[in-house]
């Protein structure tokens, strides 16, 4: 799927899933500060455990991964599966060990109608920080009791929603080489997995949040984390973009790999709002000339 923003929306699509509280507490911490908000999004028709087991089957293979539950907090690499089918995995989630995801739903229009609805609530607040909104992408997770998702960052900002169940999200700050090191970042950036290094010393550095039905958490581009399901199973809904400064900062991990294989040692690129444009630019260059691998 290609860059593309979110179309304006007539004020009767908006669904006010999130509350002015809310989304004054996002304002306020958007887009570098991880933090806890409300919604009122549980129990919609299109999230119940039979809608999600349907959706499953709608969508390409590419958009559906799924695993073992009894996984430790670090991975080396992609987890191994659980033996079901997707189907199956979903619909016996409470007793089958898995956790699963069902990515870029807004391949089906009616989930693409409910993530659009739900960005667009909170895009003045958006647009004002980072700029315009790019990239609407709408991800579910389906957890069996007790569950782990390891180690791992994404290159979205992201809101994280509760709508059943219980669980924990442990966050690091991002940025740092110490929860995340450079040479991670820039081969994600080329095709690496997501899954981070993990050792338990990093536990002290993390902030833990805890989120039942109605509850939201916001996590910034590329901040590490780990989430630990409660003792029921959970659905949870993710909502992500992406802005300029986030792409730019991809492309800046980019060009630092291509200079750490020329012998160099380069400085990681800058956190909001400082830019990253200049090693941005010089990578997008690199690419149009073929020399990125």
């Amino acid at each position: 799927m290609g860059i593309h923003t979110i179309p304006p929306l007539e004020p009767a699509a908006q669904l006010q899933i999130f509350d002015g509280k809310s989304r004054s507490s996002f304002a306020a911490a958007y887009p570098e500060t991880p933090h806890l908000l409300g919604h009122n999004l549980a129990d919609h028709p299109l999230l119940t455990l039979d809608a999600l087991a349907s959706l499953a089957t709608r969508l390409p293979e590419s958009a559906i991964e799924y695993n073992r539950g009894d996984l430790p907090i670090g991975v080396d690499g992609k987890p191994g599966g659980n033996g079901l089918p997707i189907d199956q995995t979903i619909r016996h989630i409470a007793t089958s060990n898995s956790w699963a995801v069902l990515k870029n739903i807004e391949q089906v229009p009616h989930y693409e109608d409910l993530l659009l609805g739900l960005l667009g609530e909170l895009r003045p607040e958006i647009e004002a920080a980072t700029g315009e909104m790019l990239r609407p992408q709408g991800f579910v997770f389906i957890s069996s009791p007790n569950a782990v998702t390891p180690y791992h960052f994404d290159p979205e900002h992201n809101i994280l929603m509760q709508l059943s169940g219980t669980k924990v999200m442990t966050q690091f700050p991002a940025g740092d080489a110490r929860y995340a090191p450079d040479t991670v970042h820039e081969t994600y950036h080329s095709g690496g997995a997501r899954e981070l290094p993990w050792h338990d010393g990093l536990m002290e550095g993390g902030k833990r949040f805890a989120l039942n039905p109605g509850q939201a958490v916001y996590v910034p581009v590329m901040a590490p984390h780990f989430v630990e399901n409660g003792p029921a199973s959970s659905i949870s809904l993710s909502i992500t973009w992406r802005s300029d400064w986030s792409f730019a900062e991809a492309d800046a991990r980019g060009f630092n790999r291509l200079m750490r294989r020329c012998g160099f040692a380069p400085a990681p690129p800058c956190r909001w709002p400082a830019s990253n444009r200049a090693k941005s630019l010089a990578f997008r260059i690199c690419r149009k000339l073929s020399i990125t691998r």
